[in-house]
C-alpha cells in the first residue's frame, strides 16, 4: 500500500506512535496533547510550530489511510485520537519504534536510529536493528529508504518512506534572522486574532437570534 503523506501527517504519526511507547498512561492523546507533541522543542528535527487546525487535517489525512483514528473513552469529556500503524502496516514493536523515531527526527544513520530508539523501548541489538531496518526497506513499498552518502559523512543515513519516493536530501534549511520571525509571529498572532473575532461575531448574532426569538414568544 503505497503512501504519500505531508509532513505534518507525517510529524502527527510519530508522534501518537511515540507516545504510545514511551508514555502509555496518558495515551490515546486529546487534540491539544497532540498538538504539544507535534510542537516539542526535544527529540524533533525539525521544530514545527503547529495550531490544533492544521493537527486535525493531518488526523483526517492519517484517518483516510486507516492509520489513525479517534476514540471516546468512557470518563473522558474530550475526543482523543489514536495510531492504527502496527496493524496497518504490519510493523513488530521494534520497527514501529525506529520508524517513530525517523518520522520525528527525520534522518539518521543506522547508529543513530539505534540509540534513539532505545528510549522508547528496552536496548536495541545492533543485528536486530540492521534485521529490522532491512526488512522494512525490502518492502513492496519500502517504509524505510537508504539516502545517498552526502559529502563529508562516512555512514549513509536513512529516512522513512511514508512521504513518497525520496530523490535527494534537501539542504539543511538556513536559520531565519530574528526580524523575520518577529514578523512571522506577528502574523500568526492578528490570524488568531482575526479567527477569535470571528468566532465572537457569530456567537454574538447567535444569541441576538435566541433573544428575539424568546421576545417575540413572550409577546
Amino acid at each position: 500500500m503505497p503512501f504519500d503523506l505531508s509532513p505534518v501527517a507525517a510529524r502527527v504519526l510519530g508522534c501518537l506512535i511515540e507516545k504510545q511507547l514511551s508514555t502509555p498512561d496518558v495515551y490515546p492523546l486529546s487534540l491539544n496533547s497532540l498538538t504539544n507533541a507535534c510542537n516539542q522543542k526535544s527529540n524533533r528535527d525539525p521544530l514545527m510550530a503547529l495550531d490544533e487546525n492544521t493537527v486535525i487535517r493531518a488526523l483526517d489525512e492519517l484517518r483516510d489511510r486507516k492509520l489513525a483514528c479517534l476514540v471516546s473513552l468512557a470518563g473522558s469529556r474530550v475526543v482523543k485520537y489514536e495510531h492504527q500503524a502496527a496493524a496497518a502496516l504490519q510493523l513488530e514493536k521494534d520497527q514501529l519504534a525506529m520508524l517513530c523515531e525517523l518520522l520525528v527526527r527525520g534522518p539518521q544513520t543506522l547508529a543513530e536510529l539505534r540509540s534513539h530508539a532505545s528510549r522508547l523501548l528496552a536496548a536495541l541489538d545492533a543485528a536486530d536493528a540492521e534485521r529490522h531496518i532491512r526488512d522494512l526497506a525490502a518492502r513492496p513499498d519500502p517504509l524505510v529508504v537508504l539516502l545517498p552518502r552526502q559529502p563529508g559523512r562516512k555512514e549513509q543515513r536513512y529516512a522513512h518512506g511514508l512521504c513518497g519516493e525520496i530523490t535527494s536530501e534537501a539542504a539543511p534549511a538556513l536559520p531565519l534572522e530574528p526580524a523575520r520571525l518577529a514578523v512571522q509571529a506577528g502574523d500568526e498572532r492578528l490570524a488568531r486574532l482575526e479567527g477569535e473575532i470571528a468566532t465572537l461575531r457569530d456567537t454574538v448574532g447567535q444569541l441576538q437570534r435566541q433573544f428575539a426569538d424568546f421576545r417575540r414568544q413572550l409577546g
